[in-house]
């Protein structure tokens, strides 16, 4: 595909599978979730002692704060990400259940005045995904900006239902692959090295 009908065919792309994901059965959308985080509590049980971003699930993504609550129990800190401004990289900010909340852009819920973290893991809800890990997002380029910053590199685990899987999303050379992707399905390393 030519550079230039890559982002025509990223913005038809995203239109379809969030279109797909909003029509799931909430009967499925239960089980899928219960599978996801079954899996991520068996698979990585290093988050446990991290300090671990996550998101406050939008237009009908995974709800990762089960796993969460889980592995705070353990000793994990948890962080959800915020938009500083557009171009910029994401602010994490500590979260744990019953914080301060406030609508941040996008209507998204984000804590209120907590401190800023540096997340060691970030748990990442692509639109789309593909075999090497790389991602379609709803187009603002805010993870891979933040990946592009963080020193060392997190862990990022891709959470996905398998319907959002596609051959390729055509990966720029601003796209950054995650490590982990994982659905109802199970777990599926990228094998992309990661600076952990």
């Amino acid at each position: 595909m030519e550079a230039n009908a890559v982002p025509q065919w990223k913005a038809d792309l995203r239109r379809s599978l969030l279109a797909k994901r909003l029509a799931i059965a909430d009967a499925e959308r239960t089980a899928w979730n219960a599978a996801i985080t079954d899996h991520l509590i068996q698979g990585f049980p290093q988050l446990a002692a991290m300090t671990v971003g996550i998101y406050w699930p939008y237009q009908g993504e995974f709800d990762p704060r089960p796993a969460m609550r889980h592995f705070r129990k353990l000793g994990a800190t948890s962080a959800l990400p915020e938009v500083v401004q557009k171009g910029a990289p994401l602010r994490f900010r500590k979260w744990w259940p019953g914080a301060a909340m406030t609508k941040g852009v996008y209507d998204i819920a984000v804590p209120q005045g907590t401190d800023a973290v540096q997340p060691q893991a970030l748990i990442i809800p692509p639109v789309g995904f593909d075999a090497d890990g790389f991602r379609l997002g709803y187009g603002g380029g805010f993870y891979d900006r933040t990946l592009a910053t963080l020193r060392p590199r997190p862990l990022t685990i891709g959470v996905a239902y398998e319907l959002s899987r596609v051959p390729t999303i055509h990966p720029q050379g601003f796209d950054l692959a995650l490590d982990f992707v994982v659905t109802e399905r199970g777990i599926f390393p990228t094998y992309t090295p990661s600076a952990t």
